[in-house]
């Protein structure tokens, strides 16, 4: 295991089931149904998880919604290589103009519910015959606890190929800024369906938004609402090891959509060296319940001991 997850009591082997077709998708399958699905199959934008779900098959996500329909659940995505997108698709094909593509995943499964999961991913233009930044993920997913919760840890090792700029949509008072400039990297994008949604930070729940936005730095923060009439969240994790910790977020909470990103890029554009190398660490718990600033804490400290 590459991390280790955070303490809980072992689940019921038995209780979890896996489907599993090589080369397309992972899911697991728990008494009430589907618990987390990863997709990665070929000629996808991005490999992705969706549904993200409670044990008792409320669903938390949404996938390609129709006002973004480059959203995918829980996703990663950079906005801009040398001002090349990769993010959002165009009207034309269909497609990103940034090609992110990868090998076929290797996984591991195990009886308890856990698994890993590794791609080899490459970052070109459409039609370069050769990749700007290669990335080897690996994703660690826990089986879930007694409480019906269980974590993903997601890392990223990022080599540049050749000099690179990574980039994003500017902010307000930059040239060409934009209320919605920012964003870029992990993000998720929350089910429609949740209702009485509230961000909690490691310091309390977040202040009143502006523009539908927020966008403080925090090690850690946790989206939540109602599902079912039932409370759930997912939280991400900022790694202190990562460039820019703690991460500037960019939060979006309208009323069609509710959007969370550790957003690096937001502070300013990053750019790499060629041969450079650099790794994003994240955990992303989801959860049953609501979470105060004291748990988003302690789960923070948790991971932060992990090097």
């Amino acid at each position: 295991m590459l991390f280790p997850l955070p303490e809980r009591p072992e689940s019921s082997a038995g209780a979890w089931r896996w489907d599993r077709a090589e080369g397309r998708h992972l899911a697991l399958i728990g008494p009430s149904g589907e618990v987390w699905r990863f997709r990665c199959a070929r000629g996808l934008d991005h490999a992705y998880f969706h549904p993200l779900g409670t044990i008792d098959g409320r669903v938390l996500t949404a996938d390609h919604p129709p006002d973004h329909v480059w959203h995918h659940g829980l996703w990663f995505s950079w906005k801009t290589i040398d001002k090349i997108n990769y993010w959002e698709v165009e009207a034309e094909t269909g497609r990103p103009a940034g090609r992110t593509s990868w090998k076929p995943a290797r996984i591991q499964t195990r009886k308890d519910g856990s698994a890993r999961v590794t791609l080899a991913l490459d970052y070109r233009p459409a039609g370069a015959p050769k990749p700007v930044l290669t990335e080897r993920r690996t994703l660690e997913i826990s089986a879930p606890g007694p409480d019906g919760g269980y974590a993903i840890d997601w890392k990223c090792d990022f080599r540049a190929a050749k000099d690179l700029v990574l980039d994003r949509t500017p902010l307000l008072g930059e040239p060409d800024g934009r209320v919605n400039g920012g964003y870029a990297g992990l993000a998720l994008r929350l089910s429609g369906g949740l209702e009485d949604l509230r961000l909690m930070t490691d310091q309390g729940p977040a202040p009143e938004f502006q523009s539908d936005r927020y966008r403080g730095r925090h090690i850690g923060l946790d989206y939540s609402g109602l599902a079912g009439g039932e409370p759930a969240g997912i939280a991400i994790l900022d790694h202190p090891s990562n460039p820019r910790s703690p991460v500037a977020w960019y939060v979006v909470h309208t009323k069609v959509m509710s959007f969370l990103n550790p957003a690096l890029l937001s502070p300013a554009p990053l750019p790499l060296r060629a041969g450079a190398r650099t790794t994003l660490r994240y955990r992303i718990l989801v959860h049953p319940g609501r979470w105060d600033a004291a748990r988003l804490k302690a789960e923070s400290a948790r991971f932060a001991r992990i090097r």
